[in-house]
């Protein structure tokens, strides 16, 4: 059998078509977009031939296996640039960076759309510092994730992760973007700029179940104005609870989640490679 493992070819330093890989699917212009099912998908790996004059003909192929797509993933490797890595840094991979940040005090954006009457603070545009607790951040392609950690030191990889009290985070994790500015690139050099998407953009409300993502009295909008108020240091991370997946559904039954589902740092990176 001919031989269609990947490679490139290289001619006086430049690169020269060497393999094609055709992805097929099922006709699928008769079914209904909303039958929830996804066509067939296949993927063929193909040699390509060059004549004289340097046409590409693509040649009979093969199933496109886990080896190809490997050999594809450390060719592709090895054209990233080297990148020194900050101390907080935790992953650093071409799709995923995950970071943490230490507790800090810090100028927090208020200007609540529906506050409630009895605020000290926070009824008005205003903006104040406020105590954060130490936070897990996860940037993908897709999004941006953010977790708050039970202690102010780097996690690791059995580290339960809890909601994040930051108003512009959805229950399920991920941050709201609504008119910020998305980071243009996915690199340890666009962090800051992740990190500002957060920090420095306007808080207008807690979004669906986010309340019920604190223990004990009062709301998490009451919570942010306790804080503000009175000028605390420190955010009372006791107050969190944990992060697990479902959180949604979690969150509006007013459920208590069971010790084991809580996600762990762990669990997380797992299931984000495994996509």
């Amino acid at each position: 059998m001919p031989d269609y493992s990947t490679h490139f070819e290289a001619v006086d330093g430049s690169l020269v078509l060497a393999n094609a890989i055709l992805l097929y699917r099922s006709d699928a212009r008769g079914m209904s977009r909303s039958s929830g099912h996804d066509s067939f998908a296949f993927a063929s790996m193909h040699a390509v031939k060059l004549d004289d004059e340097e046409r590409p003909t693509i040649e009979a192929g093969t199933p496109l296996t886990r080896a190809h797509l490997r050999q594809w993933s450390e060719a592709l490797g090895r054209t990233t640039t080297p990148q020194l890595l900050p101390d907080n840094m935790l992953v650093a991979h071409p799709d995923l960076l995950v970071w943490w940040i230490p507790e800090q005090v810090r100028p927090a954006y208020f200007a609540l759309s529906s506050p409630p009457d009895d605020l000290r603070l926070l009824g008005e545009r205003i903006i104040v510092p406020v105590p954060y607790p130490a936070h897990l951040f996860v940037a993908t392609r897709s999004g941006l994730g953010i977790f708050a950690l039970p202690a102010n030191q780097r996690p690791g990889v059995d580290t339960r992760l809890l909601h994040s009290p930051i108003l512009n985070v959805f229950v399920e994790g991920h941050l709201c973007w609504g008119s910020i500015a998305r980071p243009k690139e996915l690199t340890i050099a666009s962090i800051p700029q992740f990190e500002s998407a957060v920090f420095d953009s306007w808080s207008t409300h807690p979004n669906p179940g986010q309340e019920f993502t604190i223990k004990g009295k009062g709301g998490l909008i009451a919570l942010w104005d306790d804080l503000a108020a009175r000028r605390a240091r420190r955010f009372p991370v006791s107050r969190l609870k944990p992060f697990i997946a479902g959180a949604r559904k979690t969150a509006a039954q007013k459920q208590r989640p069971a010790a084991g589902d809580a996600m762990t740092l762990g669990r997380l990176i797992a299931a984000l490679t495994r996509r």
